[in-house]
């Protein structure tokens, strides 16, 4: 099994984020991930 680049708490925090309000696109360009990843 591939190991995960972010930890469970990051990825929790990256969609935390999103629910906020940030857009999709912030948050690839912010943490470094494509937008079919979220």
């Amino acid at each position: 099994m591939k190991r995960s680049r972010f930890s469970e708490e990051q990825i929790i925090g990256i969609l935390k984020e999103h629910e906020a309000g940030v857009s999709v696109a912030d948050l690839c360009r912010k943490h470094g991930v494509s937008d079919a990843s979220i």
